[in-house]
């Protein structure tokens, strides 16, 4: 299964496209709503619904809510860490890093109706090994640090590294400011992924995917024809 494209084009984005993170924990109902109105904001790839601390009850109970608001918005909807419930709520796939093998166990169970991403690496060759298992995207950056004003240097190296030599698109984690969309992109990631820095703009989520889009359409992918 394919990211959706943008869908005011109906065609396919020549350049990164935004990956959004919810926050690790939120009231789902007022989460629903923000998201309503981040799609106001423009092209939005897909949403992580990101619930690290959740048991599958939880998690599946705020899904229920979420995915369908992000499938209506046009993006995809990933699960963070569940399978069973990304099958079970309709979600568009899943996003596994806890493993080599549960990240094959994931391509095995979701894979060609969902989509599979794998993130979690810490060294090249890890990369390359999840690569290898045929997910359809590998994220770059730890979703667990605490966000600085930067991509950390090291997401940023890997995505620039990955982009010029692999075929799997990468996903690119910037930093809790818009502005950190511009080294993200910058490297070639054909995803750039945000978390605070969507949820927390002064001026609401629709101006914060406004502005994270008007910096995406500056960074154009080479044509490769």
């Amino acid at each position: 299964m394919e990211f959706p494209q943008d869908q005011e084009t109906e065609t396919p984005v020549n350049r990164p496209r935004l990956f959004v993170i919810t926050p690790p924990s939120f009231e789902t109902a007022s989460l629903a709503v923000s998201l309503e109105d981040a799609f106001k904001g423009g092209d939005i790839a897909s949403v992580l619904i990101y619930m690290p601390e959740a048991n599958s009850k939880e998690l599946q109970t705020a899904a229920e809510t979420l995915v369908p608001v992000i499938q209506a918005g046009g993006a995809a909807a990933l699960i963070y860490g569940d399978t069973q419930v990304a099958g079970r709520c309709g979600a568009d796939g899943a996003h596994v890093d806890t493993s080599l093998e549960d990240v094959k166990l994931a391509v095995e169970s979701l894979q060609p109706a969902k989509i599979v991403g794998a993130g979690g690496t810490k060294l090249k060759h890890e990369d390359m090994e999840a690569a290898e298992t045929g997910i359809d995207y590998l994220f770059l950056g730890r979703l667990d640090l605490e966000e600085q004003a930067s991509p950390h240097p090291k997401t940023l190296s890997k995505a620039e590294w990955w982009s010029q030599l692999f075929e799997t698109p990468c996903v690119a984690l910037g930093g809790n400011t818009i502005a950190s969309v511009e080294e993200a992109a910058a490297t070639g990631a054909d995803f750039v992924a945000l978390k605070d820095a969507i949820w927390q703009h002064a001026e609401g989520t629709a101006a914060a995917v406004a502005e994270v889009n008007a910096i995406l359409e500056n960074h154009p992918f080479e044509d490769m024809d």
